[in-house]
């Protein structure tokens, strides 16, 4: 890689995926440089997403909120699949291409002659990451809110008292994700050594189980089954516990030693409690968990919280304030991640970029174009990627392999 070149530039992605755990592998491999040309169905005018939509937002825009989230930075062609030249339009794009994104159901693929066995046929380099809800032996769909349920999250999440309860983003799909991404940088690496490509699956429920960590160990080894706490740590204490200022706001505590318990203590106005046999150490705390929260609670209800995390924060005691998505997008950290652009009919968008991390001396994100319209780069696509004329391409329009509803 040059100096100031991105990681995967010259790169081509097939994202033949859709909804969200596909899109925001494709979104990532965008930003760190790849193209990506994301394939629609015109049988379903695209991306599902495309039309999950808040009331607040415009009834005849084709990209919503939700869809703006993970479609940055890649161009849309609306190919039919189960056309044969459109079939054979996806085909010749992947002879020329790196890695294919899918998130079909087992059996699916094989079907719509996109599988892995079929696209190495024309490529043997091809990496083929496939996103499933169970695994390649069992033929059910994959939904976010499913594996939340079923990979014991849902049980968990919520307080003592309520229901067990979802979370407000499908982390289940965003898991999946980030485990196919670390599949594909190591089938590139492995690509460089060998020169063949791979086949990656990953499933939501085994994305989602391979994240439990210490509450599946708690079964596992302590033989407890994680119950519903809120936001408190079944470990640690007080560790994610939340507490009301004199200003109700809320703060977060993470003490995770008994130094900063110590400190906490001193910061609060009682150092004594702090060498109280009751709280001294973390697993003595853990066992009286309500009666020390309860008495945190009367101290820190005396502070404002800025004034009280200012001073946590110079003690070195780990405290944070609750914020909404207004002030979580207001923070300087924050804010430099956020991608700004206007889409090729006018609307202005916004969204948090995908890649989090950075090398030492380089910049890896690249120049991103907003989410494209449904099919706006379906001629564009054929014209450069695969050298079709436009009477050809009208030919195609013509017949249903192809759709250029957006176009311009």
């Amino acid at each position: 890689m040059k100096k100031n070149e991105s990681p995967l530039a010259g790169l081509t992605v097939i994202e033949l995926a859709s909804v969200l755990a596909g899109p925001s592998i494709g979104m990532f491999l965008a930003e760190l440089g790849a193209m990506v040309i994301k394939v629609e169905n015109p049988l379903t005018c695209g991306d599902v997403t495309r039309s999950w939509k808040l009331s607040s937002e415009p009834e005849e825009s084709d990209i919503s909120a939700y869809f703006a989230c993970v479609n940055w930075g890649k161009r849309s062609v609306a190919i039919n699949l189960k056309d044969e030249e459109g079939l054979q339009l996806v085909h010749d794009l992947v002879a020329a291409s790196d890695i294919i994104l899918a998130s079909y159901r087992p059996g699916a693929a094989e079907r719509l002659q996109v599988d892995y066995r079929t696209l190495r046929g024309l490529n043997p380099r091809i990496i083929y990451a496939h996103i499933t809800g169970y695994g390649l032996e069992n033929p059910r769909g994959g939904y976010d809110a499913l594996a939340q349920a079923e990979s014991g999250f849902m049980y968990m999440n919520g307080e003592p008292d309520s229901p067990p309860t979802k979370m407000p983003v499908s982390l289940i799909d965003l898991l999946a994700a980030h485990q196919a991404k670390e599949g594909i940088l190591l089938a590139l690496l492995a690509r460089e050594r060998t020169g063949e490509g791979e086949y990656i699956s990953v499933s939501l429920l085994q994305a989602g189980a391979a994240s439990l960590t210490n509450q599946a160990t708690n079964w596992l080894i302590g033989g407890k089954i994680p119950q519903r706490m809120g936001s408190d740590h079944p470990n640690i204490v007080p560790y994610g516990t939340m507490f009301t200022t004199r200003d109700n706001r809320q703060i977060v505590l993470a003490v995770g030693n008994d130094k900063q318990f110590k400190d906490l203590c001193a910061v609060l106005g009682v150092p004594q409690m702090a060498t109280d046999p009751a709280f001294v150490a973390n697993h003595a705390r853990v066992r009286a968990r309500t009666p020390l929260c309860k008495r945190l609670q009367e101290l820190i209800s005396k502070w404002g919280k800025d004034e009280l995390l200012s001073t946590l924060l110079a003690a070195g005691v780990p405290a944070g304030a609750v914020n909404n998505m207004k002030e979580v997008c207001e923070q300087p950290e924050v804010a430099a991640m956020l991608v700004e652009g206007v889409t090729s009919k006018g609307e202005r968008v916004r969204a948090i970029g995908s890649v989090a991390f950075d090398f030492v001396g380089a910049s890896l994100r690249s120049e991103l174009s907003p989410p494209p319209h449904y099919g706006e780069d379906t001629r564009a696509v054929l014209k450069q990627q695969l050298q079709r004329s436009d009477r050809e391409i009208e030919a195609l329009l013509a017949k249903g392999a192809i759709d250029l509803r957006t176009e311009g």
